[in-house]
Order: C-alpha cells, then structure tokens, then sequence
C-alpha cells in the first residue's frame, strides 16, 4: 500500500499545480465551455497510483505526452482517439481521391500538374489542391472526434505568431488572419505558424499538449513528413515539428492515412 499512497500524493500535487480547462475553440473559432477540471485531475490521480507509470501503453499519443490519460472524456481512452484521429485520415484521402479520381489515388504525374496560380502568382498542383480539400474533410471528422473524446480544451487551426529570440507567442484572430490574407502579396503572414490541432492541458491556449498535422501524401506511395521552411523565412533550415515544439512546447505528431499517427520524427 505504501508506494501507491505515494503515486497517488505526487499525482494529486502535480495536478493541483495545473489549472483546470474551461474553454474549447472550434474550426470556427468560437470558444464553448464545460467543467472539465475535477473530473480529469480524479481520473489522472486514479490511474497513477494504480499504474505507476505510462510507458505500460502502446499508445503514440500517451507515450508522446502522458498527461493526456488525465484528458480524456469518461469511458474514453487514449487508443480510441488516436484509432478515430487515423480513421479520419484514411475517411479524407478516399473521400478527395473520389471526387477527381474516381477513388484511386492519384498517379506521381497527376499530382504534379500545374492547376492554377495563387493571389501571388506562384503555382498552385494538384497535390496541393488535392492536400488542401483532403485537410478540409479531415478537421471536419477530427472536430467531432475531439468533441466527444477530448475534455480539455483545444484549438483548430488556430495561426501563432512566434517570436524566436524573445520565446513569445500569440494568437492571430480569425479576423485579423481574414485581413492578412485579403491584403494578398505582404510580409505580414511572415513567421506565423498554423498547426493542424493544438490540444492543451488547460486555458492557456498558448500552450500544447500535444500539437497534430495532418499529411496526405501525393502520390500515395509518398513518405510522410515534415514540411521544411525555405530560405527567407526566419525558421529558415527547421522543419515545422520543431518550430512547433518550440513555440507551443510539448510534442508534435504527424497523421496520415497510410502511417496513422506516427513516432515522433524530425
């Protein structure tokens, strides 16, 4: 009985010390409440004292952030959101690949047309188009899983402004990314990041949990992987794993339809 009474003290201080979530911000930015708090420290000091650890599960989410077992909806666990998260990549590639392919994949050709230019100029492929509409469907499922598995809060494409040197970060509003895109062409959206899903512990949405993106490779056969900034951005040589662990703290995870969600990775 000792070293239980002793898991159970450490997860009870430890969780004492976070503050508890309140607010959820959905693909629409708005902001819903639920009392959260006490029903996930309960469930996290439970299952600490009588597991002692997390590395006994096989999940990739629990080994990449613990924590979340103390997150989850009642009656939920780890495995069924990172099980539904892999469902609704796999949902999004078949649905986007039937709407231009007749539900094949796309052959490497194909995903390199040319099928128009941005506001910019610069042109846009089928790959990215296909990329884009798949992300579409994709968050639409996520946002329902998260709804009903996730009990804190969590944030949906949600674009940061990240300043390196002085390690701060802020939100963008969907307003002022509305005005940032309308301008077209400018320097302004320089430096900001957009995460696929953030989920946080509590109510500071400037903090991560775990951080997802979302990847459909084109062509299928494709390895899934981190986009890399170019020169001239101020991440110049990283990739976006890294600039989001850095500015949003916590682990960054790929998912995509082939892969589920996958080890971490540079």
């Amino acid at each position: 009985m000792g070293w239980r009474f002793v898991h159970l003290c450490a997860a009870i201080a430890l969780l004492t010390a976070c503050a508890g979530g309140r607010s959820r911000r959905s693909a629409h930015g708005d902001l819903r409440y639920a009392d959260t708090e006490t029903a996930a420290k309960a469930r996290h000091a439970a299952w600490v004292a009588q597991q002692g650890t997390a590395s006994a599960t096989a999940s990739v989410l629990v080994q990449a952030a613990p924590v979340i077992l103390g997150l989850m909806q009642r009656h939920h666990t780890a495995d069924e959101l990172e099980e539904r998260l892999a469902e609704c990549a796999v949902q999004a590639e078949r649905q986007g690949n039937a709407r231009f392919f007749e539900g094949r994949p796309p052959t490497r050709k194909e995903c390199g047309e040319v099928v128009g230019r941005d506001r910019c100029g610069n042109p846009i492929t089928r790959a990215m188009q296909l990329g884009k509409q798949k992300h579409v469907l994709v968050l639409q499922c996520a946002e329902e899983v998260l709804k009903e598995l996730w009990a804190a809060p969590y944030s949906i494409e949600q674009r940061y402004r990240y300043y390196p040197n002085a390690k701060l970060v802020e939100t963008i509003s969907l307003e002022k990314e509305a005005r940032m895109l309308a301008d077209g062409c400018t320097d302004e959206l320089r430096g900001t990041i957009k995460p696929d899903l953030v989920l946080h512990g509590d109510r500071n949405l400037l903090k991560a949990v775990l951080t997802l993106d979302f990847k459909f490779p084109c062509p299928q056969s494709n390895e899934p992987q981190w986009t890399p900034y170019r020169e001239g951005s101020p991440y110049a040589g990283q990739t976006q794993k890294k600039v989001y662990e850095d500015a949003l703290g916590g682990r960054a995870l790929l998912v995509s339809p082939d892969k589920g969600v996958m080890r971490s990775r540079p």
